[in-house]
């Protein structure tokens, strides 16, 4: 069966890949941020996976308004990155692993979820820029991925709940099958932000770090919030939530091994959490 070594959190601004294009990291601005991810790269040096499967949410590269799946997911043998339009450079392509992809699938589809499934498909920002934050000086990164869309952008939205049982449904699908590869899950996104209207530029610290409280030990509290529920407590892009939410949903029994919380980073609260299987053997000191 394939090892879940553990989950990450991460924000995905596109204003950090102009950061690191322009090698801002450690101004005055930048460095508060950047400061929360040397930990988690530690980890990952020492546990070295061979997969990420990646909880993202879409802005409209690969799917648009009129045609938003709920769920989707890659199997493909590599995936596409293009030009966005936000200023940040295009990304190399990414590798893989439509043996994983299908597993996943076949998993899920038992586990009474339909998804979307993408043998061509364009992973946005959400996907490159936490690689980026995670294995910096990789192009592309040292692993293959599985990306996995969650619609937070048009309405009807998928609910908290819902998201992290596909997360539970993902983790057995992976921990039910016969390849013996090493697995991190990445939850994208997030945390609280507005980007638009009235309340553009809104951050709520006190809910996101409630939920940071909660997402280790006590992910149930936060699944009596519905989809609007975090809109209005985490802003209309806060319910990019849910893509860790299941993250989380994909892990057993997680130990917390590090958070780290910064806000603002363009108009943004940002976050990052590494949480390793309890099962692991090599949950290391950081």
């Amino acid at each position: 069966m394939a090892q879940i070594l553990g989950g990450i959190g991460t924000s995905h601004v596109p204003a950090i890949a102009r950061a690191v294009a322009r090698g801002e990291q450690m101004s005055p601005y930048w460095k508060p941020f950047f400061d929360g991810y040397p930990p988690i790269r530690r980890w990952l040096a020492e546990t070295k996976p061979d997969v990420a499967v990646i909880f993202y949410n879409d802005h409209g590269l690969n799917f648009f308004l009129n045609c938003m799946p709920t769920f989707a997911i890659g199997a493909a043998e590599r995936y596409l990155h293009a030009d966005e339009g936000w200023g940040i450079p295009v990304s190399a392509p990414l590798r893989g692993d439509p043996q994983l992809s299908w597993q996943i699938i076949e998993g899920v589809l038992a586990a009474d979820f339909d998804l979307t499934t993408c043998q061509e498909m364009l992973v946005d920002h959400a996907v490159t820029i936490p690689l980026d934050l995670l294995w910096p000086h990789a192009n592309p990164a040292p692993v293959r991925i599985v990306p996995i869309a969650i619609n937070s952008i048009q309405h009807p939205l998928p609910s908290p709940n819902r998201c992290f049982a596909l997360g539970q449904a993902v983790g057995a699908a992976l921990r039910n099958g016969l390849d013996d590869r090493k697995v991190v899950i990445i939850g994208s996104g997030g945390l609280s932000h507005q980007l638009e209207g009235s309340r553009a530029g809104f951050i709520n610290p006190k809910f996101d770090k409630l939920c940071l409280d909660k997402l280790s030990t006590d992910p149930e509290a936060l699944l009596k919030y519905s989809a609007v529920d975090l809109i209005e407590l985490a802003g209309s892009q806060g319910v990019e939530l849910c893509t860790w939410l299941a993250m989380r949903g994909a892990l057993q029994h997680p130990l917390e091994l590090h958070r780290h919380y910064h806000a603002p980073i363009s108009n943004t609260a940002g976050a990052s959490l590494l949480m390793a299987e309890a099962a692991a053997s090599h949950a290391p000191a950081l």
